[in-house]
């Protein structure tokens, strides 16, 4: 009987093997070398646009000149004669929804803003469905009015739009046809009290400003290794990407928050839309093809807070990815067919901004790091070159990871969270391109604020319950298995050695997959 099954066994395994060997050669081979030449033209255009921005943070912090340099910019003054007409008239505006945890820090933040106190109109915009938190925002904003600060709470009967839908209703109030800018700051943002002596000189001085972005600043950021991770990355975008946007072609991505815009501008634009799930990269782009420029401070910093929570910046991660994709795909013609700006400018949103820095980053790193390069360990048929599987992504990491030195420890750890986040990145820009299922689906990211510090300083009387269902994350743990598959093989038989990445791309997997990333909240 044994005899037998090992026959059967031995009969299976070579028309399997077989099998292969027929559809190897005709299929497997010319598609998979297809795809490792579109997976290098992929990272050598990410390559470029990577060097490129390299070249322009160096050549602006040799010979460059801050923004108050380039821009006319002069301190706000008193006028004896006008008083404080003399001073523009500002709208904060501070969308939230059941923000418990932090509503009273940016509330509290936006009404210690220096300016006078006559000239600015804070308008708490709620779209909580929590009657109790909602009862509790509209307190603190009573408190707030009762030691006279001009401070008004909005609500509305339904959250179309949701917060694109919130700030275009906030602007219909006709207090608001007598302001001038308007900042906006989400619900976890807390501006310095200088934050409008800084921004809004930019603004008054150069009528061809539209809008005054400030850098964020992270006040969870050593919470755990995922906000390090973040930070990492927000960093570089921020440091690199937004100042070299600012410096070159007076245009970038607006954050949606911690920014002031010219009200002017946005109504010329055609305000606020809520076609896609990035409404403020909406209206700069819109904005900027209106001839509109922007200007980003670098030195002007905000704090906030990181998700914290691996559920939550999945969503997070989501909306920024879909998002940018489809809108993409919305008005890649609308910029083709713009008159009021130069070609150059429309190659740079088109080819960098969009293309490069929206969908094929996040598609390279995820189709070439854990889908093609592991598969070659199947077919030796198919090389990878060495400067395209070593080289450039090592520059490329090493590009990244200069934008928080504090952090260049924790590379390793930050390239495998990556390319773990790449596969829902990946995903969230198909739906983005092809306007599938979730392309407009809206998660307000989680803020826990000092919630988390006191659930776990408290004594709990029982053991908090940890769901295995929220935990596991089966597309995580798919491509783990495949990797670790790949990596026992290629250890067995292949000339590579690919495995010792793949080994460790693949316990990042799991590692993500059973849910160990972040921090995790005691649910009682």
């Amino acid at each position: 009987m044994e005899q037998i099954s090992a026959t059967s066994t031995t009969i299976v395994t070579g028309q399997v093997g077989l099998m292969w060997q027929q559809v190897k050669v005709p299929l497997v081979v010319p598609v998979l070398k297809a795809m490792v030449v579109l997976c290098l033209a992929m990272s050598a255009m990410l390559f470029v646009e990577r060097v490129y921005m390299g070249i322009v943070i160096v050549f602006l912090k040799l010979f460059g000149r801050k923004p108050e340099k380039r821009y006319k910019w002069e301190p706000m003054k008193d006028d004896v004669e006008l008083g404080n007409s003399a001073y523009p008239m500002v709208l904060i505006q501070i969308p939230m929804y059941n923000e418990k945890e932090v509503y009273q820090l940016s509330i509290g933040a936006a009404c210690g803003l220096s300016w006078p106190s006559d000239r600015i109109v804070i308008q708490v915009l709620d779209d909580s469905t929590d009657h109790t938190i909602k009862s509790m925002v509209e307190q603190e904003c009573q408190r707030w009015v009762n030691k006279g600060i001009n401070i008004k709470y909005e609500i509305r009967d339904n959250r179309n739009g949701y917060k694109a839908g919130a700030l275009k209703e906030g602007m219909k109030h006709s207090y608001v046809k007598q302001c001038d800018y308007v900042a906006i700051f989400d619900a976890d943002f807390q501006p310095e009290p200088d934050f409008l002596w800084r921004t809004i000189p930019f603004l008054v001085n150069n009528p061809e400003i539209a809008l005054v972005q400030a850098r964020w600043k992270f006040v969870n950021a050593d919470e755990c290794l995922m906000t390090r991770m973040q930070e990492m990355s927000l960093d570089y975008h921020f440091k690199v990407e937004q100042e070299v946007g600012s410096s070159t072609y007076a245009f970038f991505g607006f954050n949606g928050t911690a920014g002031v815009w010219r009200i002017s501008a946005i109504n010329e634009a055609g305000g606020w839309k809520d076609r896609t799930t990035v409404e403020d990269m909406d209206l700069a782009v819109r904005a900027s093809l209106k001839g509109w420029k922007f200007v980003y401070v670098g030195d002007l910093k905000v704090k906030n807070e990181l998700p914290s929570t691996f559920k939550a910046y999945r969503y997070q991660q989501h909306r920024w990815s879909c998002g940018p994709a489809n809108l993409f795909k919305k008005m890649v013609m609308e910029i083709i067919r713009n008159r009021k700006v130069t070609l150059w400018k429309k190659l740079y949103v088109i080819y960098s901004f969009f293309f490069v820095r929206k969908i094929v980053a996040h598609i390279v790193t995820f189709v070439f790091y854990c889908v093609v390069l592991p598969s070659t360990v199947f077919v030796p048929d198919v090389h990878v070159p060495k400067w395209g599987a070593v080289y450039i992504p090592s520059i490329i990491t090493l590009l990244n990871a200069v934008g928080t030195p504090r952090s260049l420890h924790l590379v390793m750890f930050w390239i495998l969270f990556e390319n773990v986040m790449s596969l829902h990145r990946t995903k969230a820009t198909f739906i983005g391109l092809l306007e599938a299922g979730r392309v407009n689906e809206w998660v307000v990211t989680e803020k826990l604020g000092d919630a988390l510090k006191t659930k776990l300083g408290a004594k709990a009387p029982k053991k908090p319950r940890i769901r295995i269902g929220d935990r596991l994350h089966l597309l995580e743990l798919g491509v783990g298995t495949y990797l670790f598959f790949c990596g026992c093989y290629d250890m067995a038989f292949g000339a590579n050695r690919y495995f010792i990445f793949l080994f460790l791309q693949c316990i990042a997997f799991f590692v993500a997959g059973f849910g160990y990333v972040g921090t995790i909240v005691p649910t009682s």
